[in-house]
């Protein structure tokens, strides 16, 4: 059995602050019955995201979308980790489906500086 971790960063959590409490419950729900689903039915789990292209550096991402009731979409990363037998899910957005692409746009570039940062770590070793 895998055991689910959910992270969130703080965008997210600033993001959760600004909706209705209605909102954040149905927001959270969602994402906790996808979360609760992949231990047991990981391709079911699968189905209620939608895969968001994107590659770094020959990787392809971990990126995905889950829609949420009210028109809100959250921005999340998979991370599935066999050997510790774990799935993290990193929670990086949850925003209106017109605030959608700035969102995407912004989780990109973070993900972009982050990866750029460890290589050049990397290189100066």
């Amino acid at each position: 059995m895998m055991d689910v971790l959910i992270e969130s960063t703080k965008k997210f959590e600033k993001d959760l602050a600004k909706l209705s409490e209605r909102e954040k419950a149905i927001a959270i729900q969602k994402i906790n019955d996808c979360a609760e689903l992949f231990p047991t039915s990981k391709t079911n789990a699968y189905r209620k995201l939608e895969h968001l292209p994107l590659y770094l550096n020959g990787y392809d991402s971990s990126l995905y979308t889950i829609k949420i009731p009210l028109k809100l979409k959250a921005i999340l990363a998979i991370d599935e980790d066999p050997i510790f037998r774990q799935v993290i899910f990193t929670l990086f957005r949850v925003v209106a489906h017109d605030d959608f692409n700035n969102a995407y746009q912004s989780v990109v570039e973070s993900l972009y500086q982050d990866m750029h940062h460890q290589e050049r770590e990397i290189v100066l070793v």
